[in-house]
């Protein structure tokens, strides 16, 4: 197409155009700013302004952008202002643009991008949705929804064209595995990267592809009810929770925030995790004791900051629903119930293996949080084995910006294997305003009206210290249940090799040997370890002392 053409006075902004005001701004679908102007530059602002109207203008930025770069020819800087926007407004944008025109986005990355990472990505996240829109027309004449799956019957064709065999619904990884490659090679370029993750899970998650029509397929063959199996409820692309206005403070003497967990644990572990989050300033600490005795039901209610729920039968006689078969699903439920009841302004779901490592008070990082944010994401931090207490973290390439392929260099045996270099989790955990009827905990997010939440924000030194493995004996102790029922357990349709599939292939080949040796080269703080993980950034060193901090913070309350 030909360049377009621009009028007297006509042009897009300069390269160092300042952002804010964009944000503020709305579009006046009259477009009064090019007003009696022929230009096709003028012509398509006016279309965008309409398209836009009363949107931020930033929004209206970049359709111009993305415009102008459709076109054979464009204004000089219309490249490196398209990649700053993104480099820098990478959030608002997804926040605001809908889904159509984050398609286009990436069509412009594959197009016009400065590394050869965002063009490859950007083509091929082009091929793959052009070739959904063209099998998703064809399929409009089947007479059936898209969100409706085949039933299970005898098949048209055995082969496919260019004789190639049909996709193995039970068995078949081919879903996964192209859609995984994607999100694992965005990992590579931290521009591109937001933009590929979003486009990829609104492909998850939305209920009208054959991703999803696939997915229900092989769960109705495997529970044999295929005529039983309700439509799954569609999900909302975006859904940021409202927040209430008595939540939104920012100055930091006036926030009162606290934990919530569900422990079963000696009470010394418990002490100290207490004693952690009390000494940063925590107004509440809320304990559900999954497996409770007397004993330490009354050591820790002697502490006024203590909130202390003994999760027997009585306890769970009075809830809505009985005792839950799963340690999870009583998570979720007893954090929801402290959310509802809590007098803190602020409420964090986490583990007694986990704690909070802030760089500044906790209540100056809550204070700082931007008010239309819902909720605050502390990425993990996976504690490390020292010989010395422990005290140093590790963190996952992701969190300071790194790609994925250095995993392979700083744990050359088992990096690839490893997601985030982590043994434990790595989606983080959440500290979430209060307030908010209705509003429902999870492990690792939020859910509001039947979706999840989608308004949280990330802010730099913030982590999550887990303590999920500090020593070889904690590790061998924890492997059988941790294997079986917890955090390595693989579930039937996870088909990737997985951490579990690591561990079976160590006991299979080498037994305790091979663990330990996978456990000295990924758990331990070694020197080589040590300086790898300093050179990439990784490296998280944060002084614990929990036994001074217990005694520092019982030694009023508890003798002996």
């Amino acid at each position: 197409m030909h360049p377009f053409t621009y009028g007297p006075g006509e042009a897009l902004p300069p390269l160092d155009v300042d952002f804010q005001p964009l944000k503020q701004k709305l579009m006046d679908p009259a477009a009064p700013e090019v007003a009696g102007s022929t230009s096709t530059y003028a012509r398509k602002y006016r279309d965008l302004a309409q398209e836009f109207e009363n949107e931020p203008a930033l929004l209206h930025l970049h359709g111009l952008l993305v415009a102008n770069l459709r076109r054979h020819d464009q204004p000089a800087d219309t490249v490196p202002l398209f990649i700053r926007l993104w480099r820098e407004e990478a959030a608002f944008l997804m926040d605001h643009l809908d889904a159509r025109w984050l398609v286009s986005a990436a069509t412009t990355f594959g197009d016009h991008g400065i590394s050869e990472v965002q063009r490859s990505l950007g083509q091929s996240l082009t091929v793959l949705f052009g070739m959904m829109k063209l099998y998703e027309t064809e399929r409009l004449f089947s007479g059936a929804p898209p969100d409706q799956a085949f039933v299970w019957k005898r098949k048209s064709a055995k082969q496919l064209a260019m004789q190639m065999d049909a996709y193995a619904i039970m068995g078949g990884g081919l879903d996964v595995n192209m859609l995984g490659r994607l999100w694992q090679e965005a990992d590579r370029d931290a521009v591109i990267c937001p933009l590929v993750r979003r486009l990829l899970s609104l492909l998850i998650e939305d209920d009208k592809t054959v991703f999803r029509r696939l997915r229900t397929m092989r769960r109705r063959k495997e529970k044999q009810k295929a005529a039983e199996t309700p439509p799954e409820r569609p999900k909302k692309q975006r859904n940021p929770v409202p927040v209430p206005e008595i939540s939104q403070i920012t100055d930091p003497a006036r926030i009162k925030w606290g934990t919530v967990s569900l422990i079963k644990a000696p009470l010394d572990k418990i002490l100290r995790f207490a004693a952690h989050h009390l000494t940063l300033g925590a107004h509440r600490v809320h304990i559900y004791l999954d497996d409770p005795d007397l004993v330490t039901v009354e050591a820790l209610s002697l502490h006024p900051q203590i909130e202390v729920t003994a999760c027997d039968a009585d306890y769970w006689a009075t809830q809505k629903r009985g005792r839950m078969d799963t340690h999870r699903m009583r998570q979720v439920w007893v954090a929801t119930q402290a959310y509802n009841t809590t007098d803190c302004h602020w409420l964090a779901h986490i583990d007694v293996d986990e704690f909070l490592l802030p760089s500044l008070t906790m209540a100056q990082h809550l204070a700082q949080t931007s008010p239309d944010k819902i909720a605050l994401h502390m990425p993990p931090a996976e504690q490390l084995s020292t010989g010395e207490g422990s005290e140093a973290f590790k963190l996952a390439p992701r969190a300071v910006g790194a790609p994925a392929t250095v995993l392979e260099e700083i744990y050359p045996t088992f990096g690839m294997h490893l997601r985030g270099g982590f043994i434990s989790h790595i989606e983080g955990k959440l500290f979430v305003r209060t307030g908010v009827e209705g509003l429902r905990f999870g492990i690792h997010a939020i859910h509001w009206q039947g979706a999840p939440a989608t308004n949280i924000q990330v802010q730099p030194g913030l982590y999550l210290g887990h303590a999920h493995a500090p020593s070889w004996g904690d590790f061998m102790a924890d492997m059988e249940f941790r294997m079986a029922h917890g955090s390595y357990r693989k579930t039937d349709e996870d088909e990737k090799f997985r951490f579990s599939d690591v561990v079976d292939f160590l006991i299979d080949a080498e037994g305790e040997s091979g663990l330990r040796a996978f456990y000295q080269e990924v758990c331990t703080l070694t020197p080589p370890l040590s300086q790898k993980l300093s050179e990439n950034g990784m490296l998280l060193e944060y002084p614990l002392h929990l036994d001074d901090k217990m005694a520092q913070i019982f030694g009023l309350y508890i003798k002996g």
